[in-house]
């Protein structure tokens, strides 16, 4: 058996590839859900109800999505450039540190011009701790894997220190958090009732955005055909190291702003147990989106509506919440198996 590259793929099998790869996913974890006991049909019923079945539900839904789309991009901008960046969850606890240190009251500006500076200040803090692998990478020949992975590890004890000393707020009675962001700062509510912020709307805009700096600038031309053939590209005159280094401030930046999202719009103020794994599910939102930018939105929204539900297809059906990551583990085996199988035919002999 061999692989074999195929020539042309037509647009609707790319499209119709992660579509399988879920629906595949949905019938093993049935198996599950039978396993235990339990209706599958109405089991997954409940789940989608508990993640669309009310305004509050979606809110709820958008709300845990909005940091996945920013570190899906994240991942999928780095991924690009074959930048293995696996260090999107210290990024993001960085863009959440420079966001409180800043956002806290020691620099106060009008709203309009507070909420981008926290932006652009966390995604550079982000963007600088992703160059140091990066460099690692162009000068040494470091693997960036272990040196991104180690960092997230660095990272949170390093916010673990602040949060139980010099950045700890006085008013928290000794608990470990950070000071509350100032109101100029805090990204504001865009449902009633609810959770949802406006760093849902920054993160559409930023995929978007990515997208089309992707898609139609110079720069993004250069980032795809690194990650396509480096060797050709540099044959090509395009500098390597100086477009890896783009690619590590971009997407380090963007998994920063999702830090800044989070402790400027949703809990208002930094703790340790901020990000549930946000960092690293950005890989699987990127891996289902198959790398493409306005692919992480509807993949972000996909997993936020299985952790969303899962929970309450747990409380309605004593099914345990946990199989939300047995869920979203095999869909990025089937989607990493639909890739392959989309860009290689399998050859006997």
């Amino acid at each position: 058996m061999r692989l074999e590259v195929r020539e042309n793929v037509p647009i609707w099998a790319q499209g119709l590839a992660p579509v399988l790869a879920i629906f595949i996913s949905l019938v093993i974890c049935s198996l599950l859900i039978l396993w235990a006991g339990k209706p599958v049909l109405e089991s997954y019923g409940l789940l989608i109800d508990g993640a669309l079945g009310t305004s509050f539900a979606l809110s709820e839904t958008l709300t845990r999505a909005t940091p996945l789309i920013f570190t899906g991009l994240a991942a999928a901008i780095a991924f690009k450039a074959k930048l293995w960046n696996i260090g999107g969850e210290g990024q993001l606890y960085m863009g959440a540190v420079l966001a409180t240190v800043l956002g806290s009251g020691l620099i106060t500006l009008h709203p309009v011009l507070m909420i981008p500076f926290l932006m652009v200040t966390g995604a550079v803090a982000a963007g600088l701790l992703l160059l140091i692998p990066t460099l690692l990478k162009n000068y040494l020949r470091v693997d960036e894997v272990v040196v991104t992975l180690l960092l997230n590890f660095i990272v949170l004890l390093f916010v673990n220190y602040l949060l139980e000393g010099p950045m700890q707020d006085p008013m928290s009675m000794g608990w470990p958090q950070g000071s509350p962001i100032i109101d100029e700062g805090v990204l504001m509510p865009i449902m009633d009732k609810a959770r949802l912020h406006l760093g849902f709307i920054l993160a559409l805009i930023a995929a978007v955005g990515c997208w089309i700096f992707m898609k139609f600038s110079l720069w993004g031309y250069e980032i795809r055909s690194v990650g396509l053939n480096s060797e050709a590209a540099r044959f090509s005159g395009i500098n390597i190291n100086r477009t890896l280094v783009l690619t590590a401030l971009i997407s380090g930046g963007m998994a920063g702003i999702a830090g800044v999202s989070e402790v400027a719009g949703l809990k208002g103020y930094l703790t340790l147990d901020m990000s549930p794994g946000f960092g690293y599910a950005g890989i699987a939102v990127a891996m289902l989106a198959m790398l493409h930018p306005l692919g992480v939105i509807a993949s972000a929204i996909f997993f936020a509506g299985i952790y969303v539900g899962a929970d309450s297809m747990s409380q309605g059906m004593g099914i345990p919440s946990y199989i939300a990551d047995v869920m979203v583990a095999v869909s990025i085996l089937m989607i990493l198996l639909s890739m392959l199988l989309v860009r290689y035919r399998v050859i006997r002999g």
